[in-house]
C-alpha cells in the first residue's frame, strides 16, 4: 500500500493505527476536547485533516507520555492554544522538571530497594 502525503486527510481507524488506540478512544477524544472536530461524510465517517492529526498526536502525548488527565489536558490544550503544543517539542522547563522527578523517582526507588533486601 502507498503512503499517504502529509497533507492528505485520514479516516478514524488510520489514526487509530497510528496512535496505537482503539477507534473508540478517538471518538471519546472528540467528545472532550472541544477544539478537536474532524471532518464528517455521509454515515458519520471522520476525516482528519493535517491539523487535527497533529492535534490527536499532542492528545496522545499529553496523556499517554506526560500523564496528564482527560481534565488536564483539555485545560493545557485551551490555556496554551491547541496549535501552540507541538508534538514532542521539549522545553527547558519540562526537561527540568522530568529530571528533577527522575531524581525522586529513582531515590524512592533506591529506598524501596533497600528496605525489600532488609526484609
Amino acid at each position: 500500500m502507498r503512503e499517504k502525503s502529509a497533507d492528505a486527510f485520514r479516516n478514524i481507524g488510520e489514526m487509530a493505527e497510528a496512535l496505537g488506540v482503539r477507534t473508540h478512544i478517538l471518538r471519546y477524544w472528540e467528545e472532550q476536547f472541544p477544539m478537536l472536530r474532524p471532518l464528517t461524510r455521509a454515515g458519520g465517517r471522520r476525516l482528519y485533516r493535517p491539523e487535527d492529526v497533529a492535534l490527536l498526536h499532542t492528545i496522545h502525548r499529553l496523556l499517554y507520555a506526560e500523564g496528564y488527565t482527560v481534565k488536564g489536558a483539555r485545560r493545557f490544550l485551551t490555556e496554551s492554544g491547541a496549535q501552540d503544543a507541538p508534538p514532542n517539542a521539549p522545553t527547558p522547563e519540562k526537561a527540568s522538571v522530568a529530571a528533577r522527578d527522575f531524581s525522586a523517582l529513582q531515590a524512592v526507588r533506591e529506598r524501596l530497594a533497600s528496605a525489600l533486601a532488609a526484609a
